[in-house]
């Protein structure tokens, strides 16, 4: 397969894949594609993993995109300004993406359900307690917020997060939650009461425009039904 990603910061990645080669994306992800693409809709693994992809934010259908008789085309275009990235996915070498960054990926890529160890991290870290796991062989293209910015951490390197910057992690990092100290900096300091603390080894990619961020200045200024 070979792919270009043009179009930031709203992104398109347009696949080009041989006859035979199949490509695996959510419902509604495809943009435009070529007329001997044939597509199918799957549970892909079944009912428990199509289960788990529900409640790591996808839909429990999966569609499969073939190319039938030649080389074809098939287009996905990020759904939120923002970037888009590939992934490159090898056998103990997954990554933790957040919560619906799955956009699309090679046949061999495996979308599974991740839960964080430390329950504290799921609740009040802002990456939500169950993320997606990104597993297996190939290439996976996931949506980024805004730009992202990517960090190598050495081991035992930490990098402390606010809520909701944190788009993807290698899983060889850890997550934990820290209250931000001093009443004070709590009550008046605007950055709320939690951060998030990735360390390494391993890399991070963060993203400068959360899309939870982006709906909270924007709800002031929408009506609402009691207005």
């Amino acid at each position: 397969m070979r792919y270009e990603i043009i179009g930031e910061p709203l992104p398109v990645v347009i696949c080009y894949v041989d006859s035979g080669e199949t490509l695996i994306t959510e419902k509604g992800s495809m943009s435009w594609m070529s007329p001997n693409m044939r597509m199918e809709t799957t549970t892909n693994g079944g009912l428990g993993k199509a289960l788990g992809r529900m409640f790591s934010g996808e839909s429990i259908f999966q569609n499969r995109y073939t190319a039938v008789g030649g080389e074809g085309l098939i287009a996905f275009a990020s759904s939120f300004p923002g970037s888009i990235r590939a992934l490159e996915i090898t056998p103990g070498n997954g990554m933790i993406v957040q919560k619906s960054a799955f956009l699309a990926s090679e046949a061999g890529v495996e979308l599974s359900i991740h839960f964080q160890k430390r329950f504290g991290a799921g609740m009040f870290g802002g990456e939500g307690f169950i993320m997606q796991r990104l597993s297996g062989y190939g290439t996976a293209f996931i949506e980024i917020d805004g730009y992202a910015v990517e960090y190598t951490l050495q081991a035992g390197q930490k990098m402390v997060i606010d809520t909701g910057y944190l788009a993807a992690m290698t899983e060889s990092c850890t997550m934990e939650i820290t209250k931000v100290p001093g009443v004070k900096n709590v009550l008046f300091g605007g950055e709320g009461l939690f951060n998030t603390v990735v360390t390494g080894p391993g890399k991070i990619i963060l993203q400068t425009m959360p899309v939870s961020n982006v709906a909270a200045s924007i709800s002031p200024f929408l009506p609402h039904k009691n207005d």
